[in-house]
């Protein structure tokens, strides 16, 4: 009994420090643990490199990176992102061979290959926003330009393989991305299928010698350039997948990895919302205890729908282990000329919050990623029922100033749990969209399976949208499942990283 109860504590444990690390941060610790793994399967001969030529190739890298990341940053006046300058080179390091000490010409080019990567995050960019994987760009160009192809040299070693996969899912899971891994692993066996005379021996070859996992954990799930829906994600998994195993050639010119990702890149900028908006901070209004709203004017006129969500960068913050990008639904309505943000401020705030707490009117923010599946359905006459904790209750506050906006008639239920009246939120916007068919409920405390009974009778016919804590969400969906609610008729609100 006491080692099922320390498995289960442990277990929470993981999954509370995956949720409050930020996506960045999480693929940070991933890639420099893989590099330790490597370190010392290289000190005992089990891969072809010496410690030392890998030392040597990350340092060459890392230098080259954060040297031309701060020039390029100071040239376009940008603000970046801390963690991503150390990602691209820990990425490069796994699929350029790495070189001797003494190899002068080797450093070259991976100097000029770690320059490529993160000046195409600022030289191919529309709209402020980088559209193609700043890793993927650089091993296109080493190929077609160097004439030096990636090595891949991470997938030639099976002793990596266990940890490349752990630590793939662990990433899969905070970025809750399943669906986009599935259709890419999908697609890569159905290829397979159709192309590969022997499809045992091909399934073996693809998964187990060749650099599968490693690009689809680590380069496929890049955030800025994959879409931001499901239907497209599912859509862009599938293509990638395809076109990585089946690598088809215009003439002489074959689409390798690094092609395959570079086609679903522009798929994904081609379908999705384009660029990067610059947000100009005018006003902070209180909302509850601890809560506030950010209120900022857009340089240009933001299309979204209620429930959706943008992630947001703040320059020259101080360095902790959160980085300086979070993700906030946007809280106005779609019809609003503003821009708006509610969040909370712990006791114990990251530097990011601080940052945004001493924000001065008339500062600027950069935001980019719209995505989200989190949005009320099209038919106005389905029966919804909202379940919120705590400041997750930000999509249906968006999703109430619609309908006051608008007009527009829902037959919507509204549980909110706070930890006390003091945190309530929002109230003036929901109890304004009652005259839209809203009704709300305010929850001290935990909501349970006999309050959904008592104040949504009937909670059968509805579509539930669940948006809070991690743990709460998936209580919430393990509740309804067992009131008889199918999952299909549940959503949860779920982004990248916690605030």
């Amino acid at each position: 009994m006491d080692r099922n109860v320390s498995l289960i504590w442990g277990e929470q444990e993981l999954k509370s420090f995956i949720d409050r690390t930020t996506m960045y941060r999480l693929m940070l610790y991933y890639l420099l643990a893989l590099f330790a793994f490597a370190l010392f399967f290289s000190a005992i001969g089990v891969l072809p490199y010496a410690p030392a030529e890998l030392l040597w190739s990350i340092a060459v890298l890392l230098c080259a990176s954060l040297l031309v990341n701060k020039f390029l940053a100071w040239a376009f006046n940008a603000v970046t992102n801390h963690e991503s300058v150390f990602i691209t080179p820990f990425i490069l390091v796994f699929v350029v061979s790495p070189i001797a000490v003494a190899d002068i010409a080797g450093a070259v080019t991976l100097v000029v290959i770690a320059s490529v990567a993160m000046a195409s995050k600022y030289v191919l960019a529309l709209g402020k926003k980088h559209i193609f994987n700043p890793v993927a760009v650089a091993l296109a160009f080493s190929a077609l330009v160097l004439g030096l192809p990636a090595s891949w040299w991470v997938a030639g070693s099976l002793a990596l393989l266990p940890f490349l996969i752990v630590g793939g899912l662990v990433v899969v899971y905070k970025l809750r991305k399943f669906d986009l891994i599935f259709s890419f692993f999908a697609a890569s066996l159905v290829t397979i299928a159709l192309i590969s005379q022997n499809f045992v021996v091909g399934t073996q070859a693809t998964f187990l010698y060749s650099a599968v996992f490693f690009f689809a954990f680590v380069m496929l799930t890049e955030p800025l350039t994959m879409p931001n829906t499901r239907v497209l994600r599912i859509t862009y998994g599938a293509l990638v997948g395809a076109l990585f195993i089946w690598s088809p050639h215009i003439g002489s010119f074959y689409f390798s990895p690094e092609i395959a990702l570079i086609t679903g890149n522009l798929f994904a900028y081609l379908a999705s919302p384009k660029g990067r908006y610059m947000l100009t901070f005018v006003e902070r209004r209180m909302l509850a205890n601890g809560i506030y709203e950010y209120i900022f004017n857009s340089d240009r006129k933001l299309i979204f729908k209620s429930g959706q969500y943008l992630e947001w960068t703040l320059g020259n913050i101080p360095l902790d282990n959160r980085g300086n990008r979070r993700f906030f639904t946007v809280v106005s309505a779609p019809e609003d000329s503003i821009v708006a943000i509610g969040t909370r401020f712990p006791d114990k705030p990251s530097a990011f919050k601080r940052t945004l707490a001493e924000l001065p009117v008339g500062a600027v923010v950069s935001a980019s990623s719209l995505g989200g599946d989190f949005v009320m359905p099209r038919d106005a006459k389905k029966k919804l029922a909202f379940l919120a904790g705590g400041i997750g209750v930000t999509p249906f506050a968006s999703m109430a100033r619609h309908c006051i906006k608008t007009g527009e008639q829902r037959d919507a239920v509204l549980l909110y749990s706070s930890k006390s009246e003091s945190e309530i939120a929002y109230r003036d916007v929901f109890n304004s969209a009652s005259r839209s068919g809203w009704r709300t409920y305010y929850q001290v405390g935990v909501i349970d399976a006999e309050l959904i009974q008592r104040e949504i009778p009937d909670y059968l016919e509805r579509l539930f949208y669940v948006s809070g804590p991690p743990g709460m969400v998936s209580a919430m969906k393990r509740m309804l499942i067992n009131l008889g609610v199918s999952r299909f008729s549940v959503k949860t609100d779920f982004f990248p990283g916690l605030a």
